[in-house]
């Protein structure tokens, strides 16, 4: 148990360290030998959790959604504008979701997935409910508003990086779903929507990570776990 759980401190630092120097630097000029540094670790250590600079990358792109929490409580196009209200708070604070943008922005794909499908999915899903629950306007196609409303928020976020280094990233928002909303909601449904968002992105945020005990990257590791027993890590 206690080389598992070195392992797993071991992993979260090596990705840590990958998160801040790929936010950094990019993913072409991130060095390894940076993320070895930031992260304190041998090389034989990294390779053994991470076989390549790929590998790393992919890790930081697929713990992108673990960094939102969807609030069970909320309406389903609640719960959509809340999303891109945690992320906004994510994106000033934490490293992974700078760095998975920043891979995304770049065209990094990997074993033919696209960067951003996670992000469809979960908006898609969340919209459908809508739907269903007569939120969201029958003419809507979910799949289509959801891709609409991802690359909206992307485009969003990279002009208040510009501007004041994403702090303005929330009032930007807020205005985005003043605009969205009209062409996707019900009237009534409007009327008690919160554009700018029901809950604190920041509380949100520290549920989650009190919940899940991580910065948000253990349920990858989930996988590896049960092999580290060579002590490697």
């Amino acid at each position: 148990m206690a080389k598992q759980a070195r392992a797993v401190q071991t992993r979260r630092s090596i990705v840590e360290a990958a998160a801040s120097v790929f936010a950094e630097y990019g993913y072409e000029r991130a060095a390894t030998s940076e993320i070895l540094r930031r992260a304190n670790v041998t090389k034989g250590a990294m390779y053994f959790h991470f076989p390549s600079k790929e590998s790393l990358a992919q890790a930081i792109m697929d713990g992108q959604t673990s960094l939102v929490t969807v609030p069970p409580q909320l309406s389903p196009l609640q719960s959509v504008i809340d999303i891109t209200h945690q992320f906004a708070h994510v994106l000033r604070h934490d490293a992974l979701a700078r760095a998975g943008t920043r891979l995304s922005i770049e065209g990094v794909f990997f074993h033919g997935t696209h960067p951003w499908d996670d992000w469809f999915d979960l908006t898609t899903r969340l919209l459908a409910e809508g739907q269903e629950q007569g939120e969201v306007l029958p003419q809507v196609v979910p799949r289509e508003t959801a891709e609409f409303v991802v690359a909206t928020f992307t485009g969003v976020q990279l002009v208040s990086e510009a501007v004041s280094r994403r702090a303005d990233l929330r009032v930007r928002v807020g205005v985005m779903w003043r605009h969205i909303l009209p062409s996707i909601a019900h009237p009534a449904t409007i009327a008690r929507l919160l554009p700018e968002g029901a809950t604190d992105p920041a509380e949100q945020v520290a549920h989650r990570t009190a919940d899940a005990g991580t910065t948000g990257q253990d349920a990858a590791t989930t996988d590896r776990d049960a092999g580290v027993t060579a002590g490697t890590g």
